[in-house]
């Protein structure tokens, strides 16, 4: 029998060239110095936002890189980071390879507090809040120590965020070449993401809202599995709300995990972009597939109890679209009006619109049911 020639449909091979050039961008970018988050003096005018970390990385040398073996410690401390005068919402304020950093234009450290052990550090963060309640940010894919804590402490100013917030931040390798190797790291995390939640939820009411971005939500979804296969149910129990930011998950096993999970803690909400340039190079890597960040319906989520938020209407194209509830001015507008207005009520699948005038005041959501 003779073998054919199968030539992919224009629209296919588009997309396919599309994906390429992308990853093209995110190679040669692979090559560029990250920055780093930087001391800087605090100045009477600026904001200053303390968070606490949990980190997996050694603090001697928080630099993840290919070939190294993984820390196996978990450390922990406190950061006070100054957010200048001049903060635009979305944005982090960085220095331009080789300025100094400025803290009247720039993002600095104004001071770091290493804390001994997971018992102090839970006590530190529970003193630090007049509530009960701490939120937890698990970021995501390509990301460094430094990328993650400037995003937690934009978060928290843009949002006007009071109560206490800790990073988990787990060993990616802060390299887009570094996909599989953050796959890996995602599990390697999960015992010490549990922890650290239950050591935070483990006395009297405390609870946590938990926060994860892209990759860092296949690793939250892992750690419910894992806890209620253990049957911590004390844990999960406690967790007061769960938000998956771009999840770069597999639908499917997204719902097996659910599955697995039993009853989600509520509000479970998914935030998707269908433009979101960054997950369609991970579906291509891992088999054509929509993540879960992308969907455009609630069919993949139906029955699990968790809404759908669809904020495509509201990029900018800022970081490949990859991260538009926290780098769009437009989408922090109306997620934070959301907020104040639904009081934790949301519609199981809402697509927001923007108006043809463009304006931030303009910007509105439609349910859809």
């Amino acid at each position: 029998m003779r073998s054919r020639l199968v030539f992919p449909s224009p629209v296919s091979a588009r997309r396919a060239a599309r994906v390429a050039i992308l990853g093209a961008v995110m190679l040669a970018a692979a090559c560029a110095p990250r920055p780093l988050a930087d001391r800087g003096p605090e100045l009477p005018d600026a904001k200053i936002e303390k968070i606490y970390v949990a980190t997996q990385r050694a603090l001697e040398h928080p630099r993840q890189t290919f070939g190294q073996p993984r820390n196996e410690e978990l450390n922990f401390f406190r950061a006070s980071i100054s957010i200048p005068p001049t903060h635009q919402p979305g944005q982090i304020e960085w220095a331009e390879a080789g300025e100094t950093p400025d803290p009247r234009e720039h993002f600095v450290v104004t001071d770091t507090r290493v804390i001994g052990g997971a018992d102090k550090f839970a006590n530190q963060v529970a003193r630090a809040g007049k509530g009960q309640e701490t939120l937890v940010f698990v970021h995501g894919y390509n990301n460094t120590l430094s990328d993650a804590m400037y995003r937690l402490a934009q978060l928290r100013t843009d949002f006007e965020v009071t109560m206490p917030t800790v990073l988990f931040s787990w060993l990616s390798s802060g390299d887009p070449r570094g996909y599989i190797y953050d796959r890996d790291s995602v599990l390697f995390a999960r015992d010490d993401l549990e922890k650290v939640l239950t050591r935070l939820t483990g006395t009297g009411g405390e609870r946590v809202l938990l926060v994860a971005h892209s990759m860092g939500a296949h690793l939250a979804m892992e750690v419910m599995r894992q806890a209620a296969l253990r049957g911590n149910r004390q844990m999960l129990s406690r967790i007061s709300g769960v938000v998956l930011m771009s999840p770069d998950l597999d639908p499917d096993i997204f719902r097996s995990q659910a599955e697995a999970i039993g009853d989600l803690p509520q509000p479970f909400l998914v935030f998707v972009s269908r433009q979101d340039r960054a997950l369609s190079l991970a579906s291509f890597i891992t088999g054509r597939k929509p993540r879960l960040g992308v969907i455009d319906g609630p069919e993949a989520v139906a029955g699990l109890g968790v809404k759908v938020i669809d904020f495509t209407a509201l990029a900018d194209g800022e970081g490949l679209n990859h991260s538009v509830p926290t780098t769009s001015p437009a989408a922090i507008s109306v997620l934070r009006g959301m907020i104040d207005q639904a009081g934790g009520r949301f519609e199981d699948y809402m697509v927001l619109k923007r108006e043809p005038t463009g304006l931030l005041s303009g910007a509105s959501l439609t349910p859809v049911n």
